[in-house]
């Protein structure tokens, strides 16, 4: 699983969130669970691979150390 997260901010017709969380609700999922789950399905399915925790280098001067 992620460590860390990042905001995603989409617009959306008011009618179809109301609709979207309330189908979440009754499916016991919250929406940015099933938000995160759609965003790993569609890059699945498009071959797009991602790794799951964030690379860090390390700085020059931390090499020469």
């Amino acid at each position: 699983m992620e460590n860390k997260t990042a905001r995603l901010t989409i617009l959306i017709d008011p009618v179809k969130k109301q609709a979207f969380e309330d189908l979440c609700n009754r499916q016991d999922l919250k929406p940015s669970q099933v938000v995160r789950q759609l965003i790993r399905e569609y890059l699945k399915t498009h071959g797009v691979e991602y790794a799951t925790k964030m690379t860090t280098s390390t700085s020059p001067s931390e090499d020469e150390a």
